[in-house]
């Protein structure tokens, strides 16, 4: 028998001997190479030539040989040599191998798993991953089913060191495995498998694995994503019902980090239900006929799944999964016998949407939470079936689902971090034709910080269900999500969310939904943090046909601030009304600013929100939203919030000459915030212009709102100036068809803030704010055939100017009081009507025209130093319109001017300063043909100077 040996050792000696001859070869060929190639003929003769050129061709064909020869023996060595290396690894995987397995054997054979190596994978035998080694190696991937209804294979989990396997996907509507955890000491968890779909008409998707969690040191595995369902069928013979919706699967949890360190698994999304089948239509025969068959439900939605711890020392949480989306109902059979009770099948009710994950809390001492999931949107509600024969019912249609709940945001760390947003809140689902309606859901509360940090943020609010007719209208948005309080020694609340906007009502009678709230801003550390913003307000839902539009939800309010040092949050804007052909909705008042704490200025105060606009009938326009005061300046040193601009006034715009709308009235302004220590008043808020009428209408003018008193100064500082008013808005220049109809007023203007005071012993009191015009009226008709004319509408009157604000104790000048504003000029008068033979009818009265509005008082210097403010000077009265002509009878009186505004005193100074100069007298107005004007206003007399020095203001001069 023969043998074989060989190892490594001796392929590499033979493959260095054969380097080393072909070396020597080598060296020989090159010394014979230039003798032998070049050889000297033995003489001139040919024969010796001949003879020397055949030897130099045998040189030189041994040369190529050689070169030949050199070239096969270097790919031999080298072959030689790549041999004795695979040999050698061959060899040490050998040996590898074995020393693994005399290793593996023992703990293989007890405990049922090595100690070293991966786990193996899923099979359709034995779906579960295999567990990794106990020393190393990660855990088997379970096994994705193919069969229907059977559940995915859970992934295995490591020893010491290694990751967890994944999970495996389920098989058509089964749940998908859950993920391995990772290893003791170090390693990750693995994902979730993946919910199975449904393939049956009807049938539940699978729900989501969830993820594996680490022990010490590794991140938490990804929740697997819940699988839809499958949709119904419709019925399938006369009057059957359709098959309800299948229901989605819920996403799997996501796992928790390690102990010490990592991040937590974000949650896996919820599945979406789905539409219930369509009810079969009724019989077609007489009496005695079978109905409509019902719509099926919509199926319901899966939740998402909660995010997954951080480390215990540091790690950020996992987001929380979306909520899915409810499935639509089914619609009714219609029924179509001659005769008969029998009815139009039910529409199906709309699938419940899916609630959201929350998301994970951070590590105890330190790292951000997770986001909250948004939660998922209610499914619509089926419409029900028609009756055609007169003699049954209408099948009822049914309202939709309400919106999935949303997600919390994860705290932060004790220690450190921010925390996590709240989700979003899902919106309602739309019902077909019912008498209720589906609501928006709240967003999801920010997370809390620990000792430093910032709150998280507030979840939008979901927005309301649509509804397609009668009803109360269409659903409630839903309130926006509270932020999260900052850390409590240091750190910034988080803002609140916005409100959802109300949901539209298509027809009917029913109102547009109101806009939800917006969430409070979270409050601020204790130490040092501003508090968060409040959030803005949902925009009222509009209305299509008859009922009003919705109301602008209110602003949130402001978080306050740290008590040591931090600035008071902002108060959130109103939301806008909802537009409507018949009435608008108010704008949402804005929301209260944070106050500062003992350092810190206050919060802007929220603007109210835009009246919504009407653009048709005879309702106005919604009113504006109030603006809200500004917060409290800090108690020791710190400035007063401005306060909240008022919402404009709905405009009415598309009421022609024979409906009368009316703009809406524009929202009074916020106050400005008080200092309370150390700084300055906070300025008052402008008041919102009223709502405007279309040049080609006839309506009323909206009022303009009042601006908001500037906030008082505490010990030392200035207050702050008045907001002004709004604008009043002119009648429409349209005169109406309607014979001898009467005019429309302007709307008034918006008077001036108030100055604030200012400090108690020094500052400068602040500027009263100026009024705004008062809006022309509109002429009265031409009367019917001898009858009289319409009375012409009156002006809008001019705005009164605030008042200055008291100056500091002892040093510092009194406020100027505002202007006043010019009033509106009033309608003439129609003209009376004419008839053949007979008597015409009488012109129509003009309207007065606008008094002007007064100035504001000028407040009076310091007691040691300070001049005296300026007074106010009133402004001009509107003209008053002429009266209409009689057709052969009486003539229409024209109405006199108004009068011109007061001018207000000055302030008077008191020992060291000048006083203020009094406010000119507004002129009268202009008054219609044959009439007088009006009287000017007296000028006010200004302020006396210092007993001590200073000179007298001048007085205000007289209006004509």
């Amino acid at each position: 028998m023969s043998f074989v040996i060989a190892n490594s050792e001796m392929l590499a000696a033979a493959a260095t001997d054969l380097a080393g001859i072909r070396s020597a070869i080598s060296g020989a060929s090159a010394a014979a190479a230039a003798p032998t190639v070049q050889l000297a003929a033995a003489a001139s003769d040919e024969v010796s030539l001949a003879v020397s050129a055949l030897f130099g061709q045998h040189a030189r064909a041994f040369q190529a040989a050689s070169a030949q020869a050199t070239a096969f023996h270097d790919q031999f060595v080298q072959l030689l040599s790549g041999a004795g290396g695979s040999y050698a690894s061959a060899e040490a995987t050998s040996v590898e191998q074995m020393l693994l397995d005399a290793i593996n054997a023992p703990t293989q054979t007890l405990l049922g798993r090595p100690l070293i190596g991966n786990g193996a994978d899923g099979t359709a035998a034995s779906p579960n991953g295999g567990a990794g080694g106990l020393l190393y190696g990660n855990g088997g991937n379970g096994f994705s089913q193919t069969t229907a209804g059977a559940a995915g294979g859970a992934g295995g989990s490591a020893g010491l060191i290694g990751n967890g396997g994944a999970g495996g996907a389920g098989g058509a509507g089964a749940n998908g495995g859950a993920g391995g955890n990772g290893g003791w000491l170090y390693g990750s968890g693995g994902a979730g498998g993946n919910g199975g779909a449904a393939i049956v008409a009807g049938g539940n998707g699978g729900a989501g694995g969830a993820g594996g969690g680490a022990w010490l040191w590794g991140n938490g595995g990804a929740g697997g994503t819940g699988a839809a369902g499958m949709a119904g069928t419709a019925g399938v013979n006369t009057g059957d019902p359709g098959i309800a919706g299948g229901a989605g699967g819920s996403g799997g949890s996501g796992g928790n980090a390690g102990l010490l360190f990592g991040d937590g698994g974000h949650g896996g999304d919820g599945g979406a239900g789905t539409k219930g089948g369509n009810g079969h239509e009724g019989s077609t025969g007489g009496s005695g006929s079978i109905g409509g068959g019902d719509g099926g439900d919509g199926g319901a939605a899966g939740a998402g799944g909660t995010g997954g711890r951080g480390g215990l020392l540091t790690g950020t949480g996992g987001d929380g999964g979306d909520g899915g989306t409810g499935g639509g109902g089914g619609t009714g059979g219609n029924f179509k016998g001659s005769t008969g009770s029998a009815s139009g099948g039910n529409g199906g009710l709309g699938g419940a949407a899916g609630a959201a994950g929350s998301g994970g809390d951070s590590g105890w001492l330190g790292g951000n939470g997770g986001a909250g999931g948004n939660g998922g949107n209610g499914g619509a509600g089926g419409a029900g079936g028609g009756d055609f024969s007169g003699g049954g019912n209408n099948g009822t249609s049914q309202v939709g689902a309400n919106g999935g709940a949303a997600g919390f945001g994860g705290n932060a760390g004790w220690l450190y971090g921010a925390a996590g947003a709240g989700g979003a809140g899902g919106s309602g689902g739309g019902g077909a034709n019912s008498s209720i309606t589906a609501l928006g859901a709240p967003g999801g509360a920010g997370g809390r910080a620990g000792l430093f940090g910032t709150g998280g943020a507030g979840g939008t609010g979901g927005a309301g269900g649509v509804n397609n007719n009668v009803g109360p209208g269409g659903g409630t948005g839903g309130a926006g999500g509270a932020g999260g309080a900052g850390g409590l020694l240091s750190g910034n609340g988080g803002a609140g969310g916005a409100g959802g906007a109300g949901g539209l009502n298509s027809s009917g009678g029913g109102a547009g939904g109101a806009g939800g709230g917006g969430g409070a801003g979270g409050s601020a550390g204790w130490l040092y943090g501003s508090g968060g913003a409040g959030g803005t307000g949902g925009a009222g839902g509009a209305q299509d046909a008859n009922g009003p539009g919705g109301a602008g939800g209110l602003g949130g309010a402001g978080g306050a601030g740290a008590w040591l040092a931090g600035n008071g949050g902002a108060g959130g804007a109103g939301g806008a009304g909802g537009a409507d052909p018949d009435s608008g909705g108010a704008g949402g008042n804005g929301g209260a600013a944070g106050n500062a704490g003992l350092i810190g200025d206050g919060g802007a105060g929220g603007a109210g929100g835009v009246g919504g606009k009407s653009s048709g009938g005879t309702s106005p326009g919604g009113a504006g939203g109030n603006g809200s005061g500004g917060g409290a300046g800090g108690l020791l040193y710190g400035n007063g919030g401005a306060g909240g601009a008022g919402g404009a006034g709905g405009s009415s715009t598309v009421g022609g000459t024979t409906n009368v709308p009316v703009g809406g009235a524009g929202g009074d302004g916020g106050a400005g915030g008080a200092a309370r220590g150390i700084g300055n008043g906070g300025a008052g808020g402008a008041g919102g212009d009223g709502g405007a009428i279309g040049a080609a209408n006839r309506g009323t003018g909206g009022a303009g709102g009042d601006g908001g008193a500037g906030g008082s100064a505490g010990w030392w500082g200035d207050g702050g100036a008045g907001g002004d008013g709004g604008l009043g808005q002119a009648a429409g220049t349209k005169a109406g068809t309607t014979n001898g109809s009467v005019g429309r007023n302007g709307g008034n203007g918006g008077n001036g803030g108030n100055g604030g005071n200012a400090g108690l012993l020094f500052g400068n009191g602040g500027n009263g704010g100026d009024g705004n015009v008062g809006g022309n009226a509109n002429a009265g008709s031409t009367g019917s055939t001898d009858g009289a004319g319409g009375t012409g509408g009156n002006g809008g009157a001019g705005g009164t100017g605030g008042s200055g604000g008291r100056s500091g104790m002892l040093i510092g000048n009194g406020g100027s009081g505002g202007n006043g504003a010019v009033g509106g000029n009033g309608g003439a008068g129609g003209n009376g009507g004419a008839v053949a033979g007979g008597g015409g009818g009488a012109g129509g009265n003009a309207g007065a025209g606008g008094t002007g509005g007064s100035g504001g008082t000028g407040a009076n210097g310091g007691l040691l130093f300070g001049n005296g403010g300026t007074g106010g000077s009133g402004a001009a009265g509107g003209g008053g319109g002429t009266g209409g002509t009689g057709t052969n009878g009486i003539h229409g009186t024209s109405a006199n001017g108004a009068n011109g505004g007061a001018g207000a005193l000055g302030g008077n100074a008191q020992y060291i300063g000048n006083g203020g100069n009094g406010g000119g007298g507004g002129n009268g107005g202009t008054g219609g043909t044959g009439a007088i004007n009006g009287t000017g206003g007296l000028g006010a007399a200004g302020g006396t100077g210092g007993a001590l020095f200073g000179t007298r203001g001048t007085n205000g001069a007289d209006g004509t």
